[in-house]
């Protein structure tokens, strides 16, 4: 991006990412990908968003330090990185936007359905093997919509945890898929010099909305957080249908 209209743009679009990615702790790239999908092209915008994703996420996971629950969320992060590879094989020789669009959709259909229905509790321990695929799925989405929380996510909520263990079991996942993505694309010599000068542009924003989102969730009770999550999985899918 050149110019301070397009400095501004991207600035806009880095800080309400994440700012959303702070408060609810995913949905960056749901957010910033509504505008940076519609000025750059998906080869630069999706390692952007990844790359923006990981500074998000090391904030969020050094402020929760103390609630990350690191059992559940290692069989998430080993069941993902089985998914990264073949992502990066769909972004290069697929519809990635046909997909995007599918998954929007799904995703949107399931939280409108949900934030008219109560919560559903506290439901059994999380079974390793369901995790496993959930955690596939979500570094499969991952490497094509630069947005792997929004899945684990939803198996959380569906497990009724409360939000500092959600958020505890869906960052290190976040976090651990963005970076394994940003490596393959590296090793691929897929991430041009544009994305690393658009990376330092956007590092005030970047900081600046996450804080602001940090101290927004520790604001908010487990009700509200549900609702958010809910309304923001909702924007989300509508963001990657339109």
């Amino acid at each position: 991006m050149a110019g301070p209209g397009s400095f501004l743009l991207l600035s806009a679009a880095v800080f309400f990412g994440a700012f959303v990615s702070g408060l609810a702790g995913f949905a960056f790239s749901a957010v910033a990908g509504a505008i940076l999908l519609h000025s750059l092209q998906p080869l630069e915008a999706v390692p952007l968003m990844m790359a923006c994703s990981v500074g998000v996420q090391a904030t969020n996971l050094w402020a929760l330090r103390s609630s990350i629950r690191w059992k559940d969320s290692f069989v998430l992060i080993l069941g993902g990185l089985l998914g990264v590879p073949l992502a990066l094989w769909l972004l290069h020789n697929a519809d990635a936007r046909v997909f995007q669009q599918v998954f929007g959709a799904t995703i949107a259909i399931y939280a409108g359905y949900m934030l008219f229905k109560p919560a559903l509790g506290s439901l059994q321990p999380m079974n390793r093997g369901r995790t496993a695929i959930v955690g596939f799925g979500g570094g499969l989405i991952g490497g094509l919509t630069a947005m792997p929380g929004a899945l684990p996510t939803i198996w959380c909520e569906m497990h009724g945890l409360p939000k500092t263990e959600q958020r505890g079991v869906v960052q290190p996942f976040i976090a651990a898929i963005q970076l394994a993505s940003l490596a393959a694309m590296l090793a691929r010599q897929d991430l041009s010099s544009k994305v690393i000068i658009d990376l330092a542009l956007s590092i005030p924003a970047l900081f600046a909305g996450t804080a602001l989102g940090i101290l927004a969730f520790r604001r908010i009770n487990d009700a509200l957080f549900r609702k958010m999550i809910l309304g923001i999985l909702l924007l989300s899918g509508v963001l990657l249908v339109v």
